[in-house]
């Protein structure tokens, strides 16, 4: 019965998604307000009919209905209810049901929330966002069906992959991994709707940005608990490998946070709005792209669980994808009208430095890339197997990196339209000085690492710029107005949120980097074999190997090792390393054992239990500041949001007849 209602809403969802499409390029050409309202009311639709199918898929998993084929493939009546909500996204058919279900999400609160607004765009931008939906919809429907029938019905399903069941932070990085990427199409439809409609104006650059800045936000903190999940499940003291999958994450949220920063430029002085598209529409392909090295089976990673036939046809989907971005572009991007330029580009302005910092960002993505398919092109032609491992993605992001945290403080400094040198000098002056005096004062506490200096020394001259525009507005406003500190920061926080928020993006930027350093700089690692009662040292720490623990699980089995752990005499409790055993892998998984404090991790990764418990192996770092690693993430992606906010002030943008030369 499942199987029969899962099928009828995917159906459902392709008839509406497919509807929707045409009557939205009909609705747009035509400006048809009967047109728009189906395409809208289709909207809905689709996205009513795939969250429906998400819920109930969910409810196949919870109540083990093992005749449909997706619970057959990972369910088990062994696994904990908490992980089999979660499988949901645990293997191909089901994440692919899983991204429809969010795009869903997407349509709807698009069609409902800009029901009368910016009508000269809307119709194409859901006519494109619902031609999308097809596409996912068909994979649904054929070679992706989650709600296929088993014949006969199994008593019992192998469960999910170990891997995702070895920790809980799998329930929230796909998903916020998803809502970034899923959410990455709204503004590719919404920049294919400025080009077809022929206009590109500060009131649609808002909403546009806006609805960029929210899957950005997600995005930024899924790349971020991926880090953390590898550096809490797979033992080896990191967080970060070049990985092709991680790489699949990371230029998608390159290429759109230069889109975030160009779009400014875009709304306040009226150019580079076909650079800004360009990197609009290539976001959008880089996350199909990024899709296709997590679920074709063609990028060996630990965090890619798919071998399957799908890679070929999202292989022509993004080949349509790109046909269709470029062709859009070289046909339509002269008709484009908007606010006018406001003067010509000054070599000491703000909008200089935002385009330095773009293409900075643009070779940064190029690069990873490059090093990330390279192999897999080598391979097709000859045949060759080649790896691509971090020294050659390091060698290109340290100057990268450093150049873009660097005009990060560069461009806050200066006016929008340029100033004369002497200003510029003396705006810079202040960071300037911070980014000299903290890499010297690092340098005479001991830490000598020349790229970590570096990173300290950018990381200082932007923390002085960044600051300095969060408190010079509040400082002038409780001068004009005579009121209190704290009012004054209210009042700036509400009434300038947007401007607000990019400064504690950035300020997460800084904090982030500041982790970085010191973390890959100076981490501290010894592997050692301990009998009971022994005890080892590291970063101050003192650990005593106080025996074995055997644990039984209905899903799993595991042997821990026990460690107390005092620091300077005192104790500071108990650490707990452990291997788990699923019946689908004859390796075990490995669970480390975080210590963390302010200034850094104790990390306890249990390699091999002597039988009976008599001795314990295991690999032991010290890595500092991990945990402003972790914050400054989320202080980023919070930024972000409140930059999102609409402005209570700011009215719907009035419906106008489209320009002289636009699509009709």
């Amino acid at each position: 019965m499942i199987s029969i209602l899962g099928r009828t809403l995917v159906l459902a969802a392709l008839a509406f998604a497919a509807a929707g499409a045409v009557t939205g390029f009909a609705a747009g050409a035509s400006h048809s307000p009967r047109g728009y309202a189906v395409t809208r009311a289709c909207a809905v639709g689709f996205g009513v009919s795939s969250i429906l199918a998400n819920l109930l898929m969910i409810y196949a998993l919870v109540t083990h209905d093992f005749s449909v084929h997706y619970v057959a493939e990972v369910g088990s009546r062994a696994t904990p209810l908490y992980y089999t909500i979660i499988s949901l996204w645990a293997s191909l058919n089901g994440s692919i049901l899983f991204w429809a279900g969010v795009l869903g999400l997407y349509v709807v609160a698009l069609a409902v929330g800009y029901a009368n607004k910016h009508r000269e765009y809307m119709p194409y931008t859901l006519a494109v966002l619902q031609s999308v939906c097809v596409f996912f919809a068909l994979l649904v429907a054929s070679i992706a069906n989650p709600f296929a029938p088993v014949s006969p019905v199994p008593l019992d399903g192998p469960g999910p992959n170990p891997l995702l069941q070895n920790h809980w932070l799998m329930a929230f990085h796909p998903p916020t991994l998803y809502i970034g990427y899923v959410g990455m199409v709204v503004p590719f439809a919404m920049g294919c709707g400025a080009l077809l409609a022929g206009r590109l104006e500060a009131g649609w650059i808002a909403p546009l940005r806006r609805w960029t800045l929210v899957p950005w936000a997600f995005l930024t903190v899924a790349i971020m608990l991926g880090g953390w999940w590898s550096y809490e499940v797979l033992g080896w003291g990191g967080y970060w490998a070049w990985d092709p999958v991680e790489n699949a994450s990371f230029m998608p949220w390159l290429a759109c946070t230069a889109f975030l920063h160009s779009a400014m430029v875009v709304e306040r002085r009226g150019t580079l709005k076909t650079w800004s598209l360009v990197l609009l529409l290539s976001t959008f392909l880089l996350t199909l792209v990024g899709t296709f090295m997590t679920r074709s089976g063609v990028f060996n990673s630990v965090h890619s669980f798919t071998q399957s036939d799908i890679g070929p046809v999202f292989l022509g989907f993004i080949a349509v994808c790109l046909v269709w971005s470029v062709g859009l572009l070289a046909l339509r991007e002269h008709t484009l009208v908007g606010a006018p330029s406001r003067g010509s580009v000054k070599p000491v302005s703000r909008e200089t430095m935002i385009l330095a910092q773009n293409v900075a960002f643009t070779v940064f993505t190029l690069m990873v890339l490059l090093g990330t398919i390279y192999p897999l092109m080598k391979e097709a032609y000859d045949g060759t197997r080649l790896s691509v491992g971090e020294p050659f993605f390091e060698k290109w992001a340290l100057p990268l990196g450093t150049v873009i945290v660097f005009l990060m403080g560069v461009g806050p400094a200066l006016p929008w339209g340029g100033a004369d040198g002497a200003a510029g000098t003396r705006r810079l002056a202040a960071p300037v000085a911070g980014g000299l005096l903290v890499p010297a004062i690092a340098y005479a506490t001991g830490l000598h690492g020349p790229a970590s200096l570096l990173a300290l020394g950018v990381s200082a001259f932007a923390l002085v710029s960044a600051v300095r525009e969060l408190v010079e507005p509040v400082l002038a406003r409780r001068a004009a107005k005579g009121e209190s500190l704290g009012q004054a920061t209210v009042k700036v926080i509400t009434r300038t949120h947007r401007r607000v928020g990019a400064h504690i993006a950035h300020l997460g930027v800084i904090m982030t980097t500041v982790a970085l350093a010191l973390s890959a700089g100076y981490q501290q690692s010894v592997d050692v074999t301990v009998k009971k009662g022994d005890t080892f040292e590291l970063a101050g720490f003192v650990a005593t190997f106080t025996g074995a623990v055997e644990i039984q699980e209905p899903h799993r089995s595991a042997v821990g090792a026990e460690f107390t752990l005092t620091r300077d005499g005192a104790s500071v409790g108990t650490s707990s390393p452990r291997l788990n055993y699923y019946p689908r892998m004859r390796e075990p998984v490995g669970t480390p054992a975080v210590y963390s404090t302010p200034s850094g991790d104790l990390y306890l990764s249990l390699m091999q239990v002597a039988p009976g418990g008599a001795s314990a192996s295991v690999r032991v770092l010290w890595t500092p500041a991990v945990v402003w690693l972790w914050v400054g993430v989320v202080i980023m992606s919070l930024g972000g949001l409140l930059s999102a906010v609409p402005s209570p002030r700011r009215r719907a943008a009035p419906v106008v007849a489209p320009a002289p030369g636009a699509a009709t």
